[in-house]
């Protein structure tokens, strides 16, 4: 695999709770790359109550995704501020469409796809907690804070999202499967598709950086 630009624009899919934020932070840590998270920065436009925060919220309290136009003109901004380094994406694109109009602006090199079975996905949600304003997730008795109730870095409360509720998830399952499953064909034809499967991010993670380690030496 050849990257053209030598700045590697790389984006991560998966199921809701599928260990994206996970992994994604690892791959950070591990290789520089600046994390462009959506759900990151569409849940900081919700809990400063901006016209965007609003918006989303109202399509989110209905079990809904937000729509493309919405999202489009919202990502390729913030992709605009982190365009000179290399990146990786995470919760977008989520629609063919939403696909299609990033790959017109900014073609993605490297597509890594997180296949974790969805009974696994609703089990591990019940003891899923989150530090909102960073992101960090953490899962009882995986992943346990080192502290009840409390962020490791921050020590600031940690909460559980309204959107994890099993049913919650369930429905957001099915969302997926029949709205988001077509943008892994799309790479797929792109050729530039990598799927990663296990049962939690320990099991995935090695393969990742095995696949990442190979693109990188390539740079």
């Amino acid at each position: 695999m050849t990257i053209k630009n030598k700045i590697l624009k790389s984006l991560i899919l998966g199921a809701p709770a599928s260990g994206k934020g996970t992994i994604s932070s690892r791959i950070v840590m591990k290789y520089s790359v600046e994390h462009v998270s959506s759900g990151d920065k569409l849940r900081d436009h919700i809990e400063k109550k901006t016209e965007l925060g609003k918006e989303v919220k109202s399509y989110l309290d209905e079990g809904k995704l937000v729509p493309d136009n919405v999202m489009i003109k919202f990502m390729l901004a913030e992709l605009k501020k982190v365009q000179n380094r290399p990146w990786l994406l995470d919760g977008f694109p989520r629609t063919v469409g939403q696909a299609n109009a990033l790959w017109k602006v900014q073609p993605v090199d490297v597509v890594l796809n997180l296949v974790v079975p969805f009974e696994v996905i609703i089990d591990r949600v019940k003891s899923r907690w989150v530090h909102l304003p960073s992101g960090r997730v953490y899962n009882i008795g995986f992943n346990t804070p080192k502290s009840e109730g409390k962020d490791d870095v921050t020590g600031e409360d940690l909460i559980q999202r309204p959107d994890d509720k099993p049913e919650a998830v369930q429905k957001r399952l099915e969302i997926y499967e029949q709205v988001t499953r077509p943008v892994i064909n799309f790479y797929k034809d792109k050729g530039i598709l990598k799927e990663f499967e296990g049962r939690t991010s320990d099991e995935i993670w090695p393969k990742v950086t095995a696949y990442l380690d190979s693109i990188f030496q390539k740079l």
